[in-house]
C-alpha cells in the first residue's frame, strides 16, 4: 500500500510461546509473530495493511505514527 505510515514496531521474544512478536504500538491491538525475527516483520506488514483497510472501511480514524521508544525509556 503506498500510502502506508511507517509506523514503529517493537520486535521482540516470547519465551511462553517460543516465538518472535512483532507490535506496532500506535495501532492496538495490532501485532503478529513468526518462527524467526525476520517472519514476525514480514506478518506485521500486512497486518498493518489489515488494520488500517479495515479502520478505513468502518470509516474509523486512522492514527499518525508517533510512538518513540526514546520518548518512553525517558519517562
Amino acid at each position: 500500500m503506498a500510502d502506508t505510515p511507517h509506523y514503529h514496531i517493537n520486535l521482540f521474544w516470547y519465551p511462553v510461546e517460543r516465538c518472535w512478536v512483532a507490535d506496532v504500538p500506535d495501532l492496538r491491538p495490532c501485532s503478529a509473530q513468526g518462527a524467526t525475527p525476520a517472519e514476525a516483520a514480514a506478518a506485521v506488514s500486512a497486518a498493518i495493511e489489515a488494520w488500517i483497510a479495515a479502520a478505513r472501511s468502518a470509516e474509523l480514524p486512522v492514527p499518525e505514527p508517533c510512538y518513540s521508544p526514546a520518548l518512553y525509556a525517558a519517562a
